[in-house]
Formats: structure tokens, C-alpha cells, sequence
């Protein structure tokens, strides 16, 4: 079992920048996916960004490659979105996810944390 908890959401300006943070508790969270996704109002939930358990693979949507990074401190049981360069189309619910398999689809992943709200305007 693992619990998820985001921080680091907030209302931001076009072009300006954000740290998303993502802390889990568990025994699993070294070994499993970590991964970002968001859901915008009216809109299915999508994968922003997922990295594996060392940190050597990562997925990351088209829509924020070049702009957002993610990044994972297990020794702080940790997963980070840094979010540079933020449009209006960025804002959404973004959702801290983890499991042990890979990829963007969130249906593959099993534990979800509660959300944080991004909002950028124009």
C-alpha cells in the first residue's frame, strides 16, 4: 500500500514557473512508477509525466516536453514536477500516481494521490 501526498500547486501567470512535489508513504515506493497526470474540467484525465523507480526512464507528454521535468529523491520518498514556462493550457487537477508499471496510461496505475489545482493565466 502506498499513500500519496501532492503539494505545490498554485495560481501562476503565463509563462512563469512551478514545483509540483509528491511525497509517498509506504513500504513499495522505491520500487515502483511514479507519474504525474492531470485532469482539466470536462476532460479525461491525462499522463503528463512518469519515471521509474532509479530514475533512468522517463515518459513525458509532447504537450510539456521541453518545458516540464520530472525527477524522484528516494532517500526523501519524493517525486517532483518542475514546470517551466507555464501556459493557460496547463491548468488542471495534476494528480501524484505510482505502480509498477510503466508508462503514461493512468488505468495502469493502482494509487492516486488526493490533487493540487494549477491555474495559469493569460
Amino acid at each position: 500500500q502506498v499513500q500519496l501526498v501532492e503539494s505545490g500547486g498554485g495560481s501562476v501567470q503565463a509563462g512563469g514557473s512551478l514545483r509540483l512535489s509528491c511525497q509517498a508513504f509506504g513500504d513499495s515506493y522505491n520500487s515502483f512508477f511514479m507519474g504525474w497526470f492531470r485532469q482539466a474540467p470536462g476532460k479525461e484525465r491525462e499522463g503528463v509525466a512518469t519515471i521509474n523507480a532509479a530514475g533512468n526512464r522517463i515518459y513525458g507528454a509532447d504537450s510539456v516536453r521541453g518545458r516540464f521535468t520530472i525527477s524522484r529523491d528516494n532517500a526523501k520518498n519524493t517525486v517532483y514536477l518542475q514546470m517551466n514556462n507555464l501556459k493557460p493550457e496547463d491548468t488542471a487537477m495534476y494528480y501524484c500516481a505510482a505502480d509498477s508499471r510503466a508508462g503514461l496510461d493512468p488505468l495502469r496505475y493502482t494509487f492516486w494521490g488526493q490533487g493540487t489545482q494549477v491555474t495559469v493565466s493569460s
